[in-house]
């Protein structure tokens, strides 16, 4: 052990498992924890099949449904792909202002994709897409919530 990790109290060790990290001398190591392999972490199968079958049952939920029907309209809507080029357009124009250290054009053209970003906005199909992709999003917060709270309450019933 180094002098510098015997003034911290720390040291790095490596062991069985393959991992590398810090452990305070005065106890915490890895002892009680198990190790496990990256094929020994391969999911029961019961569990990915409720996923799978959970991810199913979502995809019918009516936001993925609106989802799937705005992003149709989206991609069908020559105005709106116009804007999306015009935006990726610009957006490489500035890569290639960055390079040369234009930081004036890179500004200008700045500006030019905000206002078309902005005339994107105002489109009523991509303000419904945007607060579909919200949705959905919300969505999937809710139902990693509900899984982790689950999980919580399943490890403090335990404990007690």
């Amino acid at each position: 052990m180094k002098m510098s990790e015997a003034k911290s109290g720390q040291h790095d060790l490596k062991h069985e498992g393959d991992h590398n990290h810090s452990h305070n001398q005065s106890g915490g190591g890895c002892e009680d924890i198990p190790v496990f392999t990256n094929t020994e972490m391969i999911v029961r199968e019961d569990i990915l099949a409720k996923a799978k079958e959970l991810a199913a049952l979502m995809s019918t939920s009516s936001e993925i449904e609106f989802y799937k029907r705005a992003e149709k309209q989206i991609e069908g809507n020559s105005n709106v792909q116009t804007l999306i080029n015009a935006i990726k357009k610009k957006q490489k124009e500035i890569v290639a202002f960055e390079t040369f250290n234009n930081k004036k054009m890179v500004e200008k053209i700045e500006g030019e994709i905000q206002a078309l970003q902005d005339e994107l906005d105002a489109i009523p199909i991509v303000q419904e897409f945007q607060q579909s992709q919200s949705d959905i999003n919300y969505l999937l917060q809710l139902v990693m919530s509900v899984v982790r709270d689950t999980v919580s309450e399943k490890i403090e019933l335990e404990k007690d």
